[in-house]
């Protein structure tokens, strides 16, 4: 929506604050945090289906199926039935040992003891299914650089080396290897808990995403964003389309968007919010501008015609509240 007055003037002076060297800084931190996915804590991956892990080890996949972003417990537990069929004792023809199928040398620079009673038993599952998945997201930061799917590429390391996976610039031209990753991907479906949505934060997320890639690009009025719109957006149809990426349907315009959720007060937004702004404080029906949230005071919005997608400040003298569109 256009019609902004006060609203230019104001954020022009912030446009001189030096602030845009955080804005980048502030949408990772925004993004992520909303995903809750950040390394060296645990991600909120998909569990496991009911029954579908031998209950001996269905803690132990589920906790360390989630060590990071690239594996989830569905994943390893496909990986673990795919390598050994949850046989504690198996070895095959090239020596590789135990429910995880380490070869000795590997075992020996990336076996860990899992359960802490003080060795590293590769025949353990309770030091070998830890050990799986520290392995893929060594893996995983081996080839973090190349492109195309993360985990499929973890996977291929996993299988073929990640020198393999680095040469080829992704999963290598081996039989074996591209089987391996099609049969894993295949059984992790299987393994997974089914999902009846997305998990807020990461709906959230992607909204936040979606955004993001559209900065930079100009405002139209009306526009939402189709080919015949060029691309372009205006407010509510950029909020629109950023949360419909997500299987979420929002109103078209900003100020029935606010009716989409409940109210969190200011200090109380979460990236993904959306943030409105009103020519009358009092009444929901003068709201005429609306934005994403994406952390430390900033949102992604498409301001006026004239002006592009880009970061502003929610901190202004129209600032009407927020809404929550996961929680509605």
């Amino acid at each position: 929506m256009d019609g902004w007055g006060v609203r230019k003037a104001w954020w022009g002076l912030a446009a001189g604050t030096g602030v845009f060297a955080g804005f980048m800084a502030l949408l990772v931190v925004g993004t992520f945090t909303a995903a809750a996915g950040l390394r060296g804590g645990v991600h909120q991956a998909a569990g496991l289906a009911k029954g579908a892990v031998p209950a001996a080890y269905r803690q132990l996949v589920d906790t360390w199926g989630r060590l990071c972003p690239e594996i989830s417990p569905a994943l390893l537990a496909a990986q673990l039935y795919q390598e050994s069929g949850w046989r504690e004792n198996a070895q095959s023809s090239a020596q590789a040992q135990g429910i995880a199928q380490f070869i000795p040398g590997t075992w020996a620079t990336h076996g860990i003891d899992g359960d802490g009673d003080g060795d590293r038993d590769v025949w353990d599952p309770q030091d070998a299914i830890p050990s799986a998945a520290t392995y893929d997201c060594k893996l995983a930061d081996y080839v973090a650089d190349v492109p195309g799917d993360r985990t499929d590429n973890m996977l291929a390391a996993y299988n073929a080396g990640a020198y393999r996976v680095i040469q080829y610039g992704g999963i290598p031209p081996y039989r074996e290897t591209q089987n391996y990753v099609a049969t894993i991907r295949k059984l992790e479906q299987s393994f997974a808990a089914p999902q009846n949505r997305v998990d807020p934060s990461r709906q959230a997320a992607g909204a936040i995403h979606y955004a993001q890639q559209k900065l930079g690009t100009p405002y139209l009025w009306g526009g939402d964003g189709t080919p015949e719109d060029g691309g372009r957006f205006d407010c509510s149809g950029l909020t629109k389309a950023a949360y419909a990426s997500v299987g979420i349907e929002l109103p078209r315009v900003a100020n029935d968007q606010w009716t989409a959720g409940p109210h969190p007060d200011r200090d109380e937004l979460l990236p993904g919010d959306l943030v409105f702004f009103a020519y009358d404080l009092s009444d929901p029906r003068s709201i005429h501008h609306v934005g994403i949230y994406v952390g430390g005071g900033y949102m992604i919005d498409a301001p006026y015609t004239g002006a592009k997608i880009r970061f502003d400040p929610v901190d202004t003298p129209d600032y009407f509240g927020a809404t929550r569109p996961t929680a509605g």
